[in-house]
């Protein structure tokens, strides 16, 4: 039989607070971080958006890195999360032989060199920036700033970042390549994010009301999650605690357009019934799936139809806690993992805020208070451009 797959550790900042504890409680209290830019150098100081509270010379602190050094805001958040993971997980105590981190993002350091990219042009001012720009450089200064990791690799797939990456991550493990994988996703909000998604009109001015008749678009948020996969095995060699298993993954693309997933969701589909086949689990068994629930009319709708073609008449209860994060674009996927893993191990489902009634499209209704209930299984999605469509599913230890 194989050795089953356990979270041994997990770290999370968004603008819910730094931790699970805080993240914790903003859930049961059905406490949303979306509000008024205050960050985020830009005029579109009318869009609502999920920022973490932490200045970047604060998490410098917080890090011990000196404030002078040049480390920009994703990957700050990165090392935060990262850290709290690690340490539950009890890594650099306990080092596996070879651990691999695995970094879902998009931005990199663009909230920096955006502000700047006039003065590359003309003359050498700011040019720092530059090396800091790309993807890769974040992802490389989090692993500098550990220095415990075999592998490093950066996934960038839009909104399905963060769970590919723990898709690769657990891949690594079962193919013998690495002992441990430290994986997730982190993105800081920037103007080419807010113009971005501005320009598919896609956000809303107003808080986000995902799976709702008057839903109008998504908020963007910021954050970092990391998780911390290992062999059960190997995790009761090392002496941790595993959290719980992560007992099956899927990713699909039905690659139907750019940035819209195809009308019957195909993709979404797949990926679901792909988690469920790889966990050899049947939809009757999952207890709440963890949408990625944007709160535009396309991923709303799709996710919905995907999500009846799956399970059927018996559809289990299900929120989005974007309304609770934003939309944390790269890194939602982890985000929502580690919610997902609070909720399992806390027995409760997380409110989907702001639904005032079900939309024409499909007869769906999500979870609108928080509920308390028993919990085995827990599915998490996430979606990204180009149909790019993963799952997971997290079950308790048996």
């Amino acid at each position: 039989m194989a050795d089953k797959l356990v979270v041994t550790g997990m770290g999370i900042i968004s603008g819910l607070g730094v931790g699970k504890n805080d993240t914790l409680q903003a859930l049961l209290a059905e406490k949303s971080s979306v509000g008024t830019i205050t960050h985020l150098q830009t005029t579109h100081t009318d869009i609502p958006v999920a920022e973490v509270r932490m200045t970047d010379d604060e998490m410098k602190s917080a890090l011990d890195i000196p404030q002078n050094q040049l480390v920009t805001r994703t990957p700050l958040m990165a090392m935060v999360a990262a850290k709290e993971a690690i340490q539950q997980a009890q890594l650099q105590k306990q080092k596996p032989k070879r651990i691999a981190f695995i970094n879902g993002t998009t931005v990199g350091g663009m909230e920096k060199s955006e502000l700047f990219y006039r003065d590359f042009l003309d003359n050498e001012q700011h040019k720092e920036f530059i090396a800091a720009h790309d993807c890769g450089a974040g992802t490389d200064a989090v692993a500098d700033y550990f220095g415990i990791f075999d592998v490093t690799t950066t996934i960038s797939t839009a909104c399905s970042s963060a769970i590919n990456a723990l898709i690769i991550g657990a891949n690594l493990i079962k193919t013998g390549k690495v002992d441990a994988a430290v994986v997730g996703g982190t993105e800081c909000l920037s103007k080419f994010h807010l113009n971005g998604f501005n320009t598919l009109m896609i956000l809303d001015r107003e808080p986000c009301k995902p799976f709702s008749k008057n839903h109008v678009g998504l908020n963007l948020g910021e954050g970092a999650a990391y998780l911390v996969l290992e062999t059960a095995s190997a995790a009761q060699e090392r002496g941790v605690q595993a959290l719980c298993e992560l007992n099956g993954y899927a990713n699909f693309c039905d690659a139907f357009h750019q940035t819209a997933t195809s009308p019957n969701g195909q993709g979404p589909f797949l990926a679901m019934q792909g988690a469920l086949a790889d966990s050899n689990l049947q939809p009757s068994d999952i207890d709440y799936i963890s949408c990625h629930g944007t709160g535009t009319g396309n991923n709303d709708t799709t996710e919905g139809i995907a999500i009846t073609r799956v399970f059927g008449e018996h559809i289990p209860d299900f929120s989005s806690t974007k309304a609770f994060t934003g939309h944390t674009t790269s890194a939602a996927g982890s985000v929502e993992a580690v919610i997902s893993i609070l909720a399992l191990q806390n027995n409760f489902v997380p409110a989907n805020l702001n639904f005032t009634e079900k939309m024409d499209e499909v007869d769906i209704v999500p979870v609108t208070k928080t509920k308390h209930k028993e919990i085995q299984h827990v599915m998490n999605n996430s979606f990204g451009f180009g149909g790019n469509d993963s799952s997971c599913i997290f079950s308790k230890i048996k």
